[in-house]
């Protein structure tokens, strides 16, 4: 195919030549003008000598027959002289000779026909060609090849296009030659056979030409062939082969690699895969541009795993090397793959060796590097370049510059240890620089001198902790806030009995005191005092996540957008506040009371940042998992999320200050201008709705809080197992007194009495009990005749849910009511499905009490 298309385009170039040449550069037509000029002298004598004769001149008929006679001489002379050979004249080539010797000697067959088809021409090479030997045999090619299957079509094309006075050519291949001479050999052949149009004075002819090109095509048929073998010889070598570009896309593979890699060839295209993807990721670093030591001629050896399609390794080596440009083909990385998964039968044992160490040290996990005494590497890993980057694993640069400057000191030090042949150095912990910082544990190894020429002084081995780290101080924060959580609990449960005792014990008083006596206003402060301190404690209830929430599914969008003459006012006149809201938000699940005060409390906090004014912007939107990744936070559980931002442009917060703003009775305000409860009570409300709460600030530039909320699906969420509800007081004209026999179970005695005082001022019959145990003592004392058993969750020895099942062995209609600083939903888990309760919660006042038992009692 290439010889045939180099020839063809030499052949339009000489007939572009030609075709250009309309002046002949030799022309030898042109001799018969020295003929003309004789001729003319001639005349010209006989008329000048006729002319004396004619005027009667003396010498005048003297003169013509001299010149007669010299002429007659010297044409008798030029006679003989060309008959002898002496002489030759040169006359005009007839107008066309030319034209007619080149089509009677071409190579190509031409044969000319007028408008009916007759024959007007046809030159020896087409009598050659088509096996026509005298002039009666010659046929047209119309004739001749009608009845040839492997002709007629290209005839037929042909004769039409010459019916239409165009011009047309086609290629087509016979079983015979046409030459009669071989017509017996059955070899094949092939033509090539055109027509053009030629006009003439006469009219418009028809000029057919047939070449045989079979020389050619067998010229084109072996270099396809042998460009075949080429490709077979490639495919089937024993070693993979594979071009890439700079971005390391394939380019070409062979058809061994892509065996061994289980790349199907009829589907593969060039540039769709790249060899990364069958590379694992911690060896990435070794296909990088002048990451490997290369020879002389440019050729890198690199020896790694490779990773098949169905996810079996492949231990390989790599001899890379570049070309100049991909001109030729594409691909300027040509690289020959050696499988290493056999023994060869050729490798000796120490070549196994190195092969499977070089595989082990390349494939590891772990960094490692050999390190001279400046702390610069010799050899390294793909892991160590992975992580401390390409200047300090080629050696241009010592290992110490590529980590934190207040780590380096502990790093010399390991270093010079080495150099020293201790054994046994300390690990050392550093951060390494970069866009994202990695912490790394390194171990430092001595290495015995082997020699004078070797430069190794120790060894490396760098162990990546950085998510380690992460999860370590996730797991402090959280174990930080979970303590202190606790610790807000057990103080909240405290306060609530000592604010019991101090409420009940208020509301007896005021039983005996009337509005008009001195006491009374000092009571009711008392009073407003005690309902003050539980308020704080619900903020303390809040941070522990021990409080009582009533989630339902929510829009953040209309809560907000509802709220927003709210957070106008709670802004102030000197903050600009503005919301943002995309749409089709997800649904989520929480409480709206309590969602609506963790917004009030961000606004509030941002209007407080911000004492010379600015802009607080609330904003929402659905977040998938993809993006909250994205976001980095590693407390952060994958899935998708509504995101609520509070943003101020305040004075934002220190970093060592954001840590610390979630706990309780953290406060940066001055003193009596806040409790330090706001955000505390925000983190536990979030947190208690099963999300996340974030803030990014800077010094200067304004704060950012970000609430992560779980996408609520409906058909996810089942059906709550608890069936309990807080029972709330009735309207003043309910009648709380009644003669039910009831026990009291409460392990703090001033509460108890408190409360069994208050019960027997409505009528009740109360018994009391100090614990579990002795609750069940008396329950069986008075034969089980107990109508509502109201009782503390948290006691000594046996707590209320405990209690519950005990009693409903016996007693299963037994009423229960439950009394609590914290929600039902802390301990509401520990009760059999479907189990009814009422609850109470601490502190509570003397008729919360009584219409909490009048309702059981009435149920």
């Amino acid at each position: 195919m290439i010889h045939s298309c180099g020839k063809q385009g030499r052949i339009e170039m000489d007939g572009a030549a030609m075709g250009a040449a309309e002046k002949p550069l030799i022309d030898r037509a042109a001799a018969a003008s020295g003929v003309r000029r004789l001729l003319i002298l001639g005349g010209l004598l006989i008329v000048l000598a006729a002319s004396l004769a004619l005027f009667g001149h003396a010498y005048g008929g003297v003169a013509l027959l001299v010149i007669f006679g010299g002429l007659a001489v010297a044409g008798i002379a030029a006679i003989f002289a060309a008959a002898l050979g002496f002489v030759r004249f040169t006359g005009r080539i007839a107008e066309g000779a030319i034209a007619k010797d080149f089509l009677d000697t071409a190579r190509n067959g031409t044969l000319i026909v007028d408008r009916k088809g007759r024959i007007i021409y046809a030159n020896s090479a087409y009598g050659e060609t088509t096996g026509a030997t005298t002039a009666a045999a010659v046929k047209t090619l119309e004739r001749l090849l009608a009845r040839e299957p492997e002709a007629s079509e290209a005839i037929y094309y042909l004769a039409n296009l010459a019916r239409e006075n165009r011009s047309g050519q086609r290629e087509f291949r016979l079983p015979r030659s046409l030459s009669a001479v071989s017509a017996g050999n059955g070899v094949p052949h092939w033509y090539r056979a055109s027509v053009r149009p030629l006009a003439t004075s006469s009219g418009i002819l028809q000029a057919w030409q047939i070449l045989d090109i079979t020389a050619d095509r067998q010229l084109q048929e072996r270099s396809f062939q042998d460009l075949q073998h080429a490709i077979d010889y490639l495919d089937r070598a024993p070693a993979g082969f594979v071009a890439t570009d700079a971005e390391l896309k394939i380019a070409y593979l062979n058809a061994t690699l892509a065996g061994w890699l289980g790349v199907d060839l009829v589907e593969f295209k060039p540039g769709d895969l790249s060899l990364l993807d069958f590379v694992p990721e911690a060896s990435h670093a070794l296909l990088a541009p002048n990451a490997s030591d290369d020879d002389a001629d440019g050729t890198s050896v690199v020896d790694l795993d490779l990773m098949t399609r169905d996810g079996q390794s492949l231990p390989v080596r790599l001899l890379r090397k570049p070309v100049a440009d991909d001109a030729a083909a594409p691909g300027i990385m040509r690289t020959l793959v050696l499988s290493r998964s056999r023994k060869s039968e050729a490798a000796d044992t120490a070549e196994i060796a190195e092969a499977r160490f070089t595989r082990f040290f390349n494939s590891s996990p772990m960094a490692i590097a050999a390190l001279d005494q400046q702390g610069r590497a010799i050899r390294s890993n793909a892991a160590f370049r992975q992580v401390f980057g390409l200047d300090a694993s080629s050696g241009t640069a010592e290992i110490g510059s590529s980590i934190r400057e207040s780590d380096r000191d502990g790093l010399r030090q390991a270093l010079a240890a080495a150099v020293r042949g201790q054994a046994g150095i300390a690990p050392v912990d550093a951060e390494v620089l970069g866009e994202r910082p990695r912490s790394v544990r390194l171990y430092i190894s001595a290495i015995p001198k082997a020699g004078p020429d070797t430069h190794e002084a120790a060894i490396l081995y760098g162990v990546e902790i950085t998510e380690q780290r992460a999860l370590e101080e996730q797991f402090a924060k959280s174990q930080k806030m979970q303590a202190i959580g606790n610790l807000a609990g057990g103080i909240a449960h405290d306060f609530n009995n000592v604010l019991t005792i101090i409420t009940a014990s208020v509301d007896f008083l005021l039983l005996n005191h009337r509005t008009g006596d001195p006491s009374f206003q000092d009571l009711l402060l008392i009073k407003q005092s005690a309902n003050r301190a539980a308020s704080l404690v619900r903020q303390l209830l809040a941070y522990s996540r021990r409080q009582t929430m009533r989630p339902k599914m929510l829009n953040l969008t209309d809560v907000v957008a509802d709220m927003h003459l709210l957070l106008k006012r709670v802004s102030g006149d000197h903050a600009k506040l503005e919301r943002h809201h995309a749409r089709d938000l997800w649904p989520v699940m929480a409480d709206i009371g309590q969602f609506e005060q963790v917004i009030t409390n961000l606004v509030q906090n941002a209007r407080d940042a911000m004492p010379d004014g600015g802009t607080i912007t609330i904003s929402t939107r659905n977040v998938e998992a993809a993006e909250a990744r994205g976001f980095g936070y590693a407390e952060l559980i994958e899935g998708d999320y509504v995101l609520v931002e509070v943003a101020d442009t305040g004075t934002g917060i220190p970093p060592d200050l954001a840590e610390r703003i979630f706990e309780p009775f953290f406060t940066t305000k001055e003193i009596g201008k806040g409790t330090g409860l706001g955000l505390s009570m925000v983190y536990g409300i979030v947190k208690q709705s099963s999300g996340f709460i974030f803030v990014d600030s800077k010094a200067g530039e304004g704060t950012v809080f970000r609430i992560f909320l779980p996408r609520h699906i409906p058909d996810q969420i089942a059906a709550p197992k608890i069936e309990a509800g807080a029972i709330a007081p009735s309207n003043a004209k309910l009648d709380l007194s009644g003669t039910a026999s009831i026990l009291l179970v409460e392990d703090e005695d001033h509460v108890r009495a408190g409360n069994v005082r208050a019960l027997k001022m409505r009528g009740y019959d109360v018994h009391e009990a100090a614990s579990g145990i002795e609750a069940l003592e008396v329950m069986e004392e008075l034969d089980g005749q107990i109508e509502l058993v109201v009782s503390d969750v948290v006691m000594p020895e046996m707590d209320g849910p405990s209690l519950l099942r005990e009693m409903r062995k016996k007693r299963p209609d037994l009423k229960f009511i439950f009394v609590s600083g914290y929600a039902e939903d802390a301990f509401a888990k520990n009760l059999p499905e479907g189990e009814k309760f009422g609850f109470l919660a601490k502190p509570f006042s003397l008729r919360e009490l009584a219409v909490a038992v009048k309702t059981m009692i009435d149920e």
